[in-house]
Order: structure tokens, then C-alpha cells, then sequence
């Protein structure tokens, strides 16, 4: 019997073929234009929102059921399955505005092909096939599973972006280098917030494990980014604009600070320890991109409020450190119960990312050129940073709840570890125990009875635990 993931995925690959043949008209683009002045018909805007709801809600769910291995995953991911292929057919069927040849249709295939690989190696654990070189091509099939699932949402977020631009035609020609600048840091922005929010939350025992602060890995990375500024914001052999130099100037702050964070990282014994480094970096970037001179009365607003968000953010993180931890790496000892606070500076790096991609050359004409005003286009991108935030505290809390579900009892903390409402001692190794098996991708739904009780090199066998409903004394 075919599984129906597997139907999908033969339906999809044959009607791929015949989509690729569609021809796509282009005889009312205007020459020098990469869209048609015809507006956005109801097929495509259905198309748009089957993706986003597959792309951007469905598969990330399903990726976070698969990480702690629920039974649920299949079916989540069967879902966006369906929706996604419903997609990617509307996306040939629509009639309406018409497209030149464009980075959005191009990387569909890319986003097809990663989908396609991660059904077909979803299906072979699916078969269970265990028997002498499955077994070993088993274990490389799970991680290659685990890597395309989480590398999905991902990539699912650049082609988001990529469809955004082309469907109002932005981001060709002289305003690429802009366009590239903006999506680029403004997505590094979020993808600050989303890794502070997954360390606060859910990261604190790797962080542990790792013996290394978290402002290391911060300075790493801003250290880096410093150095590609440094080198990249200005053509070299020209004349020196006044924007290539406020760049070029602000990268080589960042890797110095980056430098010196990477020094205060650690004492003099080798234990980590905090410092207020990558705080100050984001601050005086917010400061500095308040200030950045723009063509446009609005856009100038626009950016000086993200300036300034992007400075709320440095402030709130220095405070975090300095007076809500006291340079301790969490409040509480598995990290379980952050204060409110703590919250703020990954909010406010997710909005400051979302103010900055939306403030190019090109959406500053539109807008202004619409009468809207800056205070109605901030609160709308502040709205959206709401909406995104809600969406990973609740993957996060849906990790949290599906790998390890006896957390929810409120423990008593003891020397050493706490105690469970039922007396039973809770130690740091049971948890860091728990959560190691989360972390391993092979899911309890595509196991076979034998390989549950036997277990597999690597994995844990999970038949010799006491079940979640099982009362310990």
C-alpha cells in the first residue's frame, strides 16, 4: 500500500514536469519594466497565502514535532504537504499581473527539490527497512532528515522575501546593492532575536555544556560581520561616498568591539563569563542608523525609528546583564523561568529587523507616494514583529512541553537538584538526559516495534525508561 506522503510526492514530481513547460506570458511588461502594470488576481493571492500558511506555519510546526520525535509529526507535515504542492499548481494557474523571468521563480525549484528530498527520506524511514546495509544507511538517513527539516523554514524564509520583491517588482538594477543590505541585515536582526529567544528559553544546558559565555559567540559573530563591512560597503578604486564611509566605519567598530568581547568572555581561571559588549555594539549601531542621512522625509523617519529600536535593544540587553542576572548566565537553575525582562532585547532586535527591510529606497517612494504616513507603517511592522514573536515562544513552548513534559509540575529546589511534587528527586542529568533525546531526530513514529526494543548505536533505548504516565515512588 503506497503511503499517502508518497502519493503526494510521485502526484508532485510527474505535475512538476508539466508545470515547467506552462508558459508564462510577458507580452504586456513594459521594456525595462519586470512586471506588468495588471494588478494581483485572486488566484495568485491564493497562492500567496496556501504558502505562507505551508512555508511559514505548517512546516516549522511539523519540524518542532519531528525534533521531539511526537507522533503528531507526520500527519502536521502530511498537511503542509498538500498545501504546499496546492501552491506551487496556483502559482502556474494565475492570470492577472505578469512576471519577468525573476529570483522568486528560480528558487522555487531549489525549495521544491530540498521538500521532495526531505519526503523521500521520510519515506524510507517510514518503511522501517532495518535489515544489513539499512541499518547503517538508517542512521546517516535520520540526519540528513534532521538537517533538510531544520534547513526548510530557513529557506522557506528567503523565498518568502524573494516573492515579496517580485510581485511589486522591486530590487533591480541600481537598487539591488540597497535591497541586498536591508533584507540581509534586517533577516540577521531577527535571526539574533529568534537565537536569544531559543537560548533564554530552551538553551541554557547546551550553553552550559559548551563551558563558553554566551557574549562569545555573540562577539564571534559580530566580529566577522565587522570584517565582511569592512570590506565589502564600499567599491574600492572609487570615490568615497558619504554613506560608504559611515559603513565601512561601523564595521571596523564591530569587529574592534567584537575583539575586545571575545577577551571579556572569559576569566582568568578559563570560566565563562558575561560582559556588556555585544549590548554596546547594538546600541551604537542603532545610534548611528538614527542618524543616517535618506532622500525621503519618511524614509528618514522611518529609519530613525529603527535607530532607535535597535538602541532599546542595546540598553535592554546591558540592563539584562548587569542588573537582572547580575552577570549570571540565568536566574533559575535550568534556565525554565526567565524574568519578563529578559524577553525584551530579542522583541526589539525581531522589530528593528522587520523596520529595516521595510524602509528600502523603493518602499519609501510607494509609500510616500501613497500619502501613508510613518507612524501607521511603523505600527504595522511593529504588529508583524508581535505576530512573529508570539510564533516562536509557542514553538518554543511546544519544544519545551513535548520533550520534556514533566517539567510542567512545579519542582522544589534542593541542594543538588529538586524534588517532583511526588518526592522523587529531578537532577540536572535527568534533564540534560531528556533533552538529548529530544535533540536526536529519529522520530517514535517512523521505529519499528523491533527497533524500539533493541535500540541502534547512538540512539537510546527508549523501552528499558519508565513511560511518561508511569508513577515513580
Amino acid at each position: 500500500m503506497v503511503h499517502p506522503a508518497g502519493l503526494i510526492a510521485m502526484v508532485w514530481m510527474f505535475l512538476a514536469g508539466i508545470v515547467q513547460g506552462h508558459e508564462h506570458h510577458m507580452d504586456d511588461i513594459a521594456e525595462g519594466e519586470s512586471i506588468s502594470p495588471d494588478p494581483i488576481d485572486t488566484i495568485l493571492w491564493l497562492h500567496i497565502g496556501t504558502q505562507i500558511l505551508a512555508f511559514g506555519l505548517i512546516f516549522p510546526t511539523g519540524m518542532v514535532l519531528g525534533i521531539t520525535r511526537s507522533r503528531w509529526h507526520v500527519p502536521v507535515q502530511t498537511v503542509g504537504i498538500v498545501l504546499a504542492f496546492v501552491g506551487y499548481v496556483l502559482a502556474h494557474a494565475h492570470k492577472g499581473r505578469q512576471f519577468a523571468p525573476n529570483i522568486h521563480g528560480a528558487f522555487a525549484s531549489v525549495l521544491t527539490v530540498a521538500l521532495v528530498i526531505q519526503i523521500v527520506l521520510g519515506l524510507y524511514l517510514k518503511v522501517h527497512l532495518t535489515k544489513g546495509i539499512h541499518a547503517t544507511a538508517r542512521r546517516y538517513v535520520v540526519v540528513g532528515h534532521g538537517v533538510v527539516g531544520k534547513l526548510l523554514p530557513v529557506l522557506s524564509w528567503v523565498q518568502m522575501l524573494f516573492g515579496g520583491i517580485t510581485a511589486v517588482g522591486f530590487c533591480h538594477e541600481d537598487h539591488l546593492g540597497q535591497c541586498l543590505a536591508h533584507f540581509i541585515m534586517g533577516s540577521a536582526f531577527i535571526g539574533y532575536g529568534i537565537t536569544l529567544t531559543l537560548l533564554l528559553l530552551v538553551g541554557q544546558v547546551w550553553l552550559k555544556r559548551t563551558g563558553r559565555s554566551q557574549e562569545f559567540f555573540d562577539s564571534i559573530v559580530i566580529s566577522v560581520w565587522g570584517c565582511v563591512n569592512t570590506f565589502t560597503e564600499h567599491r574600492w578604486g572609487q570615490a568615497w561616498g558619504h554613506n560608504d564611509l559611515q559603513h565601512t566605519s561601523m564595521g571596523i567598530v564591530w569587529w574592534c568591539a567584537g575583539l575586545l568581547g571575545l577577551w571579556l568572555s572569559r576569566k582568568r581561571n578559563g570560566e565563562a563569563k558575561r560582559n556588556l559588549l555585544p549590548g554596546i555594539v547594538i546600541l551604537i549601531t542603532g545610534w548611528a542608523m538614527s542618524s543616517h542621512p535618506q532622500n525621503l522625509p519618511l524614509s528618514t523617519m522611518v529609519h530613525t525609528v529603527f535607530g532607535y529600536t535597535l538602541m532599546a535593544a542595546g540598553a535592554a540587553r546591558i540592563v539584562e546583564i548587569a542588573f537582572v542576572l547580575r552577570d549570571k548566565a540565568t536566574l533559575s537553575e535550568d534556565g525554565s523561568d526567565p524574568n519578563s525582562f529578559q524577553y525584551l532585547t530579542p522583541f526589539l532586535l525581531c522589530a528593528s529587523g522587520f523596520l529595516f527591510m521595510g524602509a528600502t529606497e523603493e518602499q519609501m517612494k510607494l509609500l510616500s507616494d501613497a500619502g501613508v504616513s510613518h507612524v501607521a507603517y511603523v505600527l504595522i511592522l511593529y504588529s508583524v514583529a508581535f505576530l512573529l514573536f508570539l510564533f516562536v515562544n509557542i514553538l518554543l513552548h511546544l519544544y519545551a512541553v513535548q520533550s520534556a513534559p514533566s517539567s510542567a509540575s512545579k519542582p522544589i529546589h534542593l541542594n543538588g537538584g529538586a524534588r517532583r511534587l511526588n518526592g522523587h528527586v529531578h537532577t540536572n542529568s535527568e534533564a540534560h538526559r531528556r533533552i538529548q533525546d529530544a535533540e536526536e531526530f529519529e522520530l517514535e513514529g517512523l521505529m519499528s516495534d523491533d527497533e524500539s526494543s533493541i535500540g541502534s548505536p547512538g540512539t537510546t533505548d527508549r523501552s528499558r525508561r519508565p513511560t511518561k504516565t508511569t508513577e515513580r515512588i
